[in-house]
C-alpha cells in the first residue's frame, strides 16, 4: 500500500495554508462531509468557475494554487494545483497525472504536457480533468471510468504517461513563473516529464 501522506503534503505550488484557499475550502465544503461529494464539488468548481487561460486570452499567468484562485484563471497545470490544494486542505489525497498531446488542433505547433488530477476517495483513485469544458471538450466527474478533456488520437503521438505524481512538474512551474504572456507559455511549455511517478503502476 502506497503511503498516501505524500499526496497530502503542502507544496510551494499547492499552498493550501493560504488564507484564500482555506476560506474557499470552508465555503465549498460546508454542506457535506462525504469525501466523494467533496471531491466532486471541488472538481466542478475548478473546472467550471476557473476559466482556462487560453480560453479567455488571460493577461495574467498563474502557477501557485492561491494565485489561480485570486486571478480566477490558469492553464491546466495551474488549475490542477488549485484542485489539489482545495482537497489536500481537507485531508483528501490528490496527485498529478500527465498526457502527451498536440499543442494545437494538429501537430503544427508540436506537442506539450497536459496535466490532470488523481484523487483518492472512498478507497480508490479517481482521475479528474479540470481543464474546462469548452470547444467540444467534455470532461466529467466519473469515479467508475475516467472522462477526461482529451482523447488520444491515433494519427498523432498522443498518449498518457503512467503513474501518479505527488508534486507538480517543477520545470513547468518555473516556466509559468517566468512567463509574462500566453505567447511565452506556448513557446516554452515542455513536452516531457522530469522524475519518476510516486505511484508507477497507474
Amino acid at each position: 500500500m502506497t503511503d498516501l501522506s505524500i499526496f497530502l503534503k503542502e507544496h510551494p505550488y499547492v499552498d493550501y495554508s493560504s488564507p484564500l484557499i482555506r476560506a474557499k475550502a470552508e465555503n465549498l465544503f460546508s454542506g457535506t462531509k462525504s469525501p466523494l461529494e467533496r471531491a466532486k464539488i471541488a472538481y466542478e468548481f475548478v473546472r467550471d468557475e476557473i476559466p482556462h487561460s487560453f480560453d479567455i486570452g488571460a493577461d495574467v499567468i498563474t502557477a501557485k494554487a492561491s494565485e489561480v484562485l485570486a486571478a480566477r484563471t490558469g492553464i491546466c497545470h495551474a488549475k490542477a494545483n488549485l484542485l489539489a490544494a482545495l482537497l489536500r486542505a481537507i485531508g483528501i489525497p490528490a496527485g498529478f497525472c500527465y498526457q502527451h498531446i498536440t499543442l494545437a488542433a494538429d501537430d503544427s505547433l508540436g506537442y506539450c504536457v497536459h496535466c490532470y488530477n488523481a484523487v483518492f476517495a472512498e478507497g480508490c483513485w479517481i482521475f479528474l480533468d479540470a481543464r474546462g469544458n469548452t470547444n467540444g471538450r467534455y470532461a466529467l466527474f466519473s469515479p467508475e471510468k475516467p472522462v477526461l478533456a482529451y482523447r488520444n488520437r491515433s494519427g498523432y503521438d498522443e498518449y498518457f504517461w503512467r503513474g501518479i505524481y505527488a508534486s507538480p512538474q517543477m520545470g513547468v512551474m518555473r516556466m509559468l513563473d517566468a512567463a509574462r504572456t500566453l505567447k511565452d507559455v506556448v513557446e516554452n511549455l515542455q513536452d516531457y516529464l522530469d522524475g519518476d511517478p510516486d505511484i508507477p503502476d497507474w
